[in-house]
C-alpha cells in the first residue's frame, strides 16, 4: 500500500516482499513467489546472491561515494571490463537507463555540431522505449507516455522498426541526420526483435553516411539474450551503446559506451554527474560481470530461455487466443490476441510474478540464474494462468479449454 506522502505515479500490485533467495521472492504474508520478471530485467543474479552481497557489504564498509572530481579505481576497472566485453573504447557512468540514453543523445548532437550541422537530427523507431526524461521521452515511441508533457524536445525523426528503406528515404531528403537510435530487441515495445540482415545493413549504411549507430541495450544487455549484448548476435559493433538494468543487479548504475568517432566527442565539461560510477555501484557492477562469467550465465540464459520458450509453445499449442511466443534467451514475450493486463494479478495468485506490456504481450524476464526445474515450473504456472484467462474471456469452461 502506498503512503499518502508518495507521489501518485505508480499502481503497484497488492503485494510486498520481505526477502528473496535466488529466483524466489517471499511476501509479507508468508507466500513464496516465482520471479518471472527479475525487477524488469534487473536482477540477473536473482536475489541475495552471496558473492554479490558480500562484495557490496565489504565495499560499503570501505567507501561509498567520493564524486568524479577524483579518480575512482573501481570505476576505471569497470570501464576496462565493459569495453573489453563490448569491443568499445570508453564509457561514461550514470545512474539509470534514461540517463545513459540522454548521454547518447548528447553525444549525437555534439557530434553533429562539431561537423557544422546546426540542427542535428536523430532517427528513432516506432514503439521504441528510451526513458521518461524530456529528451528520452521524445525519442520514445509511445504517445501514451508523452501525452501531457508537450512541447516535446525536437530533433527526432521516427520511422517504422526493421525498415531500412524508410531510413534511406529520409537520408535522401534530410542532410541534418547524424545518428540512428534503436533497440535491437524492443522490450516495452512488445519483445520484438530486429532482423539480423537489417542490423547488418543498418550498420553498413550508418558507416556510409558517417552517422552514429546508437544501440540501446538497457534492457537487452548484460547477458539477457545469451550474449553480453543483443547486437552481438548480428556480429556488429555500434558507435554508442547505453546500458543499465542488469549491470548492477539492482544497485542503480547506467553506462554509455562509445566507439570510434563517437569516443572522442566529449571533452571535460561537456557532460557529468554527481553519483555516476561511484565506488559502491562500480564494485556491484564489476562483481556482477565476474559472477556471470564464473557461473556461465550467458549459456544458461540461452539454455533456460529455450526451455521456457519451447515449453510454452508446446503447452499452448492450439490454444485459441495465443498468437506467438518470441524473443531470445531470457527476454521472452507471449502475445495474446486481446488485452490481458488482468493476467498479472491472476499469475500472482498462482505464485508467479510477471508483467504485461503493449496491452497483450506477457513479458518474461526471469533471473539469469534460473535452473531447469524452475524454468519448467514457470512454464507450468504461466500456461495454466493463460489457459484460464482465455477460457474466461471466451466464456468457455476451463475443462473445455
Amino acid at each position: 500500500m502506498l503512503s499518502i506522502h508518495q507521489m501518485n505515479t505508480y499502481k503497484p500490485l497488492n503485494v510486498a516482499f520481505t526477502h528473496g533467495v535466488g529466483t524466489w521472492l517471499h511476501t509479507t504474508d508468508g507466500r513464496k513467489i516465482l520471479d518471472a520478471l527479475g525487477g524488469i530485467a534487473v536482477s540477473g543474479l536473482g536475489h541475495a546472491h552471496p558473492k554479490l552481497t558480500k562484495a557490496i557489504a565489504e565495499q560499503a564498509g570501505r567507501l561509498i561515494h567520493t564524486s568524479n572530481l577524483v579518480n575512482i579505481p573501481e570505476q576505471a576497472a569497470l570501464a576496462d571490463k565493459l569495453c573489453a566485453l563490448a569491443a568499445m573504447e570508453n564509457a561514461f557512468f550514470c545512474n539509470s537507463g534514461a540517463e545513459a540514453n540522454e548521454c547518447a543523445i548528447k553525444i549525437a548532437r555534439l557530434y553533429g555540431h562539431q561537423r557544422g550541422i546546426a540542427n542535428p537530427q536523430i532517427i528513432v523507431m516506432e514503439r521504441a522505449w528510451h526513458g521518461r526524461t524530456l529528451a528520452t521521452l521524445a525519442a520514445t515511441g509511445s504517445r501514451k507516455a508523452q501525452a501531457g508533457f508537450e512541447p516535446l524536445v525536437t530533433g527526432f525523426i521516427r520511422v517504422p522498426y526493421n525498415d531500412l528503406d524508410a531510413i534511406k528515404t529520409i537520408a535522401a531528403h534530410n542532410h541534418d541526420v547524424v545518428a540512428v537510435l534503436s533497440e535491437v530487441l524492443q522490450g516495452e515495445g512488445g519483445i520484438v526483435a530486429a532482423r539480423t540482415d537489417y542490423l547488418r545493413e543498418l550498420r553498413a549504411f550508418c558507416t556510409e553516411k558517417d552517422w552514429l549507430l546508437m544501440i540501446d541495450e538497457v534492457q537487452s544487455g548484460i547477458g539477457r539474450t545469451g550474449k553480453w549484448f543483443a547486437h552481438q548476435w548480428a556480429g556488429i559493433v555500434p558507435d554508442v551503446m547505453p546500458l543499465a538494468k542488469g549491470l548492477g543487479s539492482g544497485v542503480p548504475i547506467g553506462a554509455c559506451l562509445a566507439h570510434g568517432k563517437a569516443a572522442t566527442v566529449f571533452k571535460p565539461g561537456n557532460h557529468g554527474t554527481t553519483f555516476g560510477g561511484g565506488p559502491l555501484v562500480s564494485v556491484a557492477a564489476l562483481r556482477t560481470l565476474q559472477i556471470m562469467e564464473e557461473e556461465g550465465l550467458l549459456a544458461n540464459a540461452t539454455a533456460m530461455g529455450n526451455v521456457v520458450a519451447d515449453g510454452l509453445k508446446a503447452t499452448l499449442a492450439g490454444v485459441a487466443g495465443v498468437v506467438e511466443v518470441r524473443g531470445q534467451g531470457l527476454m521472452l514475450g507471449l502475445e495474446l490476441n486481446r488485452p490481458c493486463g488482468e493476467i498479472v494479478e491472476m499469475a500472482l495468485e498462482d505464485g508467479l510474478l510477471t508483467n504485461v506490456t503493449q496491452d497483450c504481450v506477457i513479458r518474461i524476464l526471469p533471473p539469469l540464474i534460473i535452473n531447469e526445474a524452475e524454468a519448467h515450473e514457470m512454464v507450468k504456472r504461466l500456461s495454466t494462468v493463460v489457459k484460464r484467462f482465455l477460457a474466461k474471456a471466451s466464456g468457455i469452461s476451463i475443462q473445455a479449454a
